[in-house]
């Protein structure tokens, strides 16, 4: 197993471990951890990793699929700070400028995305990272899962991400891959391999938050032409709806496809995690926010570090007599 690398220098040595109320601490424990897809909600990943930071878990494998590849792969990289910094920056039209559109394949590229991913963590490869780190693919052509742990991190991440429709297909070594939710939303089984002393799956489809509603300046800008769901909106109005037909009274056809998708990766999550049996499941509710707010980055992130805390403070081991702490 590969060293673990240093702590992040947002947390450091400056936090005193979390106690939970049983009496079982995180603290010097091995941790496999599983990052599930999500969009935008992903997000919430990074507070819960600076939650186990604060708790002591030594985080030795990571698996994720689409975003949660992407947060998984800045955080193997050492780089998770630095991307942290950038996306709580991005306000709407930020978003928005991050988009470069195509028709062929998808309504998004994706090259100023992972350009950008690349100016802050440079060229790595994932057999030189300090962690074991596996992002989670779909072969389109051959219907398959596929697991990415070597090679180019950012092919790796590129590759998760496409979601279909939206982001372009990726060509890596012969393949066409797209968004490893399709399949595996919770991509337990490539941790298996790694021997932790804890398995952590983070899943970001979680039941719905009633208390959860969307922010005041969503609904005062719903008009705004500059918003990244308007503009798509627009753009899609010419190829999914009747000129004569009355706006209203229908979804468009990418608020169609994004709900389409979150409710097939929330019904495969379901199924995935009956069967895996992790050791402790941080759940962010899948109301937290639409899967292309990336400019709510602050308070997805806050959800995210309160449902990690909530579950570490409730948490007890499966296996108490084999209990480290």
């Amino acid at each position: 197993m590969r060293a673990h690398p240093l702590k992040s220098a947002t947390l450091g040595a400056m936090e005193t471990p979390i106690e939970t109320k049983n009496g079982y601490g995180l603290d010097g424990q091995s941790v496999a951890l599983v990052l599930g897809s999500g969009g935008a909600r992903g997000l919430a990943h990074i507070g819960v990793i600076r939650v186990l930071e604060q708790a002591g878990a030594n985080i030795h494998a990571i698996a994720g699929s689409s975003m949660g590849a992407l947060i998984g792969g800045m955080y193997a990289a050492g780089q998770l700070d630095a991307y942290e910094q950038w996306v709580e920056t991005l306000e709407r039209s930020d978003v928005l400028s991050m988009v470069d559109w195509t028709l062929s394949g998808g309504l998004i590229r994706g090259k100023k995305i992972i350009q950008k991913l690349g100016e802050l963590a440079g060229e790595v490869n994932i057999e030189d990272l300090d962690i074991d780190f596996t992002a989670v693919a779909v072969d389109i052509d051959q219907g398959r899962e596929v697991w990415l742990d070597h090679g180019s991190l950012y092919d790796a991440i590129r590759a998760s991400i496409a979601i279909p429709g939206l982001f372009t297909p990726h060509h890596y070594h012969g393949r066409t891959l797209v968004d490893g939710g399709l399949l595996n939303p919770i991509p337990v089984a490539p941790t298996l391999r790694s021997m932790c002393d804890l398995t952590i799956v983070v899943n970001v489809n979680g039941a719905p938050n009633p208390l959860n509603r969307p922010p005041e300046h969503d609904i005062e800008d719903e008009d705004d032409d500059v918003g990244l769901m308007d503009r798509i909106k627009e753009l899609m109005e010419n190829f999914s709806k009747d000129k004569g037909q009355p706006e209203d009274s229908q979804p468009g056809l990418f608020a169609v496809m994004v709900r389409s998708l979150d409710t097939m990766e929330a019904a495969i999550t379901r199924h995935h995690m009956a069967m895996a049996e992790p050791d402790l499941i941080i759940s962010v509710p899948k109301n937290t926010c639409q899967a292309h707010e990336f400019y709510r980055a602050k308070e997805v992130k806050e959800v995210g570090r309160r449902a990690a805390l909530q579950a570490i403070e409730s948490f007890r081991p499966r296996h108490r007599s084999q209990w480290r702490g």
